[in-house]
């Protein structure tokens, strides 16, 4: 069984407190490197590409950079999803590292930066906005710097949109910024109605959506039928060691295995494993989790043989 992309979580620890992601009811933890090492050693002949993703932030890890090192070492490429905050004294090292394939920048988590709770402090002010202008510059000039000089792709994210596909205030300040450093794309609040990402440049792209509701146990029940990229194209290995279907199962609510206690082969061979994988291919969703997912529902339209192939969005 091979899979088209495997999460690592090298770390649950962020440093913002957005509202719309899951709150982790884990113990904060990190990736060392004897454990990350164990990981990219069980995964390696299952994919040729990692996310470093799930929860957490990882241009946080202190061994960010040999965790590159490693996944080179193994002919592994990376991609990364930062919520940016911290870019602008980690792009250099970013530059540098030859596994890094694809970053992926969350432009919507700037308005939590400075919040607590979850709540988004008032930034339309000079001084707070000047802080705005300074996070989307720094990410749109890493982002053509990535990708002209390394010749890899950075995704800037904007996917906090209020219901039918409008954009939130915070969006539409965002949006301004961005159709200055590319004129050709405006005007973006239109095109986001008809299409869910553009190309702003040669390996630069744009992409938005509706904001989604992180699945857990306790969300309203959704279905027992329907199809998912969970198990199928992806599995994500969480910071603890634990097993889960995909990058949306925040607090480890499915869990299929443990990676620090059992080989990944006897995970992803087992029957259990091969079971959930199965009934999606009968359109029947085993886990309970999933049973109360909302976010497979966008995979229902697609068809069969392209479901089939694995193809469609990276996700979240």
């Amino acid at each position: 069984m091979r899979f088209k992309r495997i999460y690592i979580e090298i770390s649950n620890i962020c440093n913002l407190n957005c509202p719309f992601c899951v709150k982790s009811s884990r113990p904060p933890r990190s990736m060392n490197e004897e454990e990350f090492r164990h990981v990219v050693r069980e995964v390696k002949p299952f994919t040729d590409y990692v996310y470093f993703h799930v929860k957490g932030e990882p241009l946080m890890h202190p061994l960010l950079g040999k965790f590159f090192d490693i996944c080179e070492e193994n002919d592994l490429q990376v991609n990364l999803t930062t919520n940016g905050s911290l870019l602008a004294r980690k792009q250099d090292l970013l530059m540098q590292k030859n596994a890094l394939r694809q970053i992926n920048i969350s432009l919507h988590s700037f308005p939590f930066r400075n919040g607590s709770n979850g709540e988004a402090p008032e930034f339309y002010n000079e001084l707070d906005l000047a802080g705005l202008e300074s996070y989307v510059q720094t990410a749109i000039s890493f982002a053509r710097r990535f990708a002209r000089e390394r010749k890899r792709f950075a995704v800037l994210r904007l996917w906090a949109l209020g219901k039918g596909k409008k954009p939130d205030e915070a969006a539409v300040r965002i949006m301004e910024m961005i159709e200055e450093a590319y004129p050709e794309a405006a005007p973006l609040e239109e095109k986001m109605l008809h299409r869910p990402s553009m190309c702003l440049e040669k390996g630069v792209f744009l992409s938005w959506e509706e904001e989604f509701t992180w699945p857990t146990l306790k969300s309203p029940y959704v279905s027992d039928t329907g199809i998912c990229y969970g198990t199928r194209s992806m599995v994500a290995v969480l910071c603890d060691g634990t097993v889960v279907p995909c990058c949306l199962d925040a607090n480890g609510e499915a869990p299929l295995g443990n990676i620090f206690e059992d080989s990944f082969d006897s995970i992803v061979g087992g029957d259990y494993f091969r079971r959930i994988s199965k009934n999606f291919d009968n359109r029947h969703v085993t886990l309970p989790l999933c049973r109360h997912c909302t976010y497979r529902l966008r995979f229902d339209k697609l068809a069969g043989a392209a479901f089939q192939e694995g193809g469609g969005p990276e996700g979240p």
